[in-house]
């Protein structure tokens, strides 16, 4: 009599791999509920796509959360026509994002992957993301917001609650958002050592943005696909699930804190260095120069002050995986364009408050930085330290 695996269970951790070589190269999980009417399209399609790149080196896990309509037990009647199929029946534990990390967690392959069993992923885009992989991406994305990308027929209100999605985690968590620009997107492929032994604490539906904030991703590629409307059964999406995905930010959020702390520890230091410069430089009883210029020089010591202490201690453990005297000097490079354009809005906000509305000049410098310290914030941890080198394998 046919029955499912084993379900994992335990920490949702991923494990290295198998104890001997495994010959499998992809483990696709399509985490389902109520998808009995298309569970056995879609496992047809994708058998036949896998088998003609990856001959018989890939798996097909069916996740399922003891679904009403019998999900589970429609799969596990294809295994005999499939082989390579596999059936976990999930009682009690319900969670799209813990479905994915259980199926890793019963995956044999070198590479990870989620795809919706519901057919709006289109599965020929597997054949994009798997030549990013072989290239020696560590993430690969199914993005509808780069080109090739799209929706089908979605209303108004559904693309605007996407973006402002988007938009929200560009807000809370920009340094694993800006990598994304389908930070919604449950379609990818990730490598099993980009994630292994790394605990995983997802929250809701959306997956890919723990897999891109816990894991070791300095290679991330993306590829375009347009959204299809579902053939059958019935949308999921609720307005608990963008709570959830709330959630998820602000935890995520939370658990980065301590760099987040450095970064401001770093920046009161650049305010200071940058007044006392501004004192030594400007006051008449000092240099007596010029505002204006003395402004530049002041916030560009401290732009300097800023990038090294932010090189060797908040961002250390990311500097240390672009060594070298040549690729301190880029981040360098680009850390200071960044701050020249909150350099130009801190000046003219400065003589604003000084010589329009008549300020001290120092509460009117303070003034200036505070404002500007959001630009500076958001765009440096966007871009500054993002590895932007890639595999030789490219």
């Amino acid at each position: 009599m046919l029955s499912p695996i084993p379900t994992p269970s335990g920490p949702l951790q991923i494990s290295p791999g198998p104890a001997s070589q495994s010959p499998i190269r992809l483990s696709l999980v399509l985490p389902t509920f109520n998808e009995s009417d298309n569970i056995p399209a879609i496992v047809q399609i994708l058998t036949q796509l896998l088998e003609a790149h990856l001959g018989e080196a890939y798996e097909l896990i069916v996740v399922d959360d003891d679904s009403p309509d019998l999900t589970w037990k429609v799969a596990l009647g294809l295994t005999a026509q499939y082989p390579h199929l596999k059936v976990v029946h999930r009682v009690g534990e319900k969670g799209l994002s813990t479905a994915v990390i259980r199926g890793w967690q019963a995956a044999q392959g070198e590479i990870l992957g989620v795809i919706d069993a519901d057919l709006q992923h289109p599965p020929e885009v597997l054949v994009e993301l798997l030549q990013a992989m072989e290239r020696g991406a560590d993430l690969a994305v199914a993005s509808r917001h780069v080109e090739g990308g799209g929706v089908s027929e979605w209303s108004l209100l559904r693309r605007f609650l996407s973006r402002g999605a988007q938009m929200l985690g560009l807000l809370i968590l920009p340094e694993v958002i800006s990598r994304l620009s389908d930070p919604m997107s449950g379609y990818f492929m990730v490598k099993r050592s980009a994630i292994a032994g790394k605990t995983l604490s997802p929250v809701g539906y959306k997956i890919l943005i723990e897999v891109a904030a816990r894991g070791t991703v300095p290679w991330l590629a993306e590829v375009g696909y347009v959204f299809r409307e579902r053939q059958a059964g019935e949308s999921k999406v609720t307005w608990k699930q963008y709570i959830e995905y709330l959630q998820h930010l602000l935890r995520l959020r939370l658990s980065r804190s301590s760099r987040f702390i450095r970064f401001c520890l770093v920046g009161l230091s650049g305010v200071l260095v940058d007044m006392l410069f501004l004192y030594l430089l400007s006051d008449p009883t000092m240099l007596g120069w010029r505002l204006t210029r003395s402004k530049i020089i002041a916030s560009e010591l401290a732009i300097v002050n800023n990038f090294l202490w932010n090189d060797l201690w908040t961002f250390g453990d990311l500097a240390q995986r672009q060594p070298g005297k040549r690729q301190r000097l880029k981040r360098f490079i680009k850390f200071n364009l960044i701050c020249l354009a909150g350099l130009i809005l801190n000046v003219l906000l400065l003589n604003v408050f000084y010589n329009l509305l008549g300020f001290n000049r120092y509460v009117a410098n303070l003034l200036a930085i505070l404002l500007v310290t959001v630009w500076n914030f958001w765009f440096n941890l966007k871009l500054s330290w993002r590895v932007t080198e890639v595999s030789p394998h490219q």
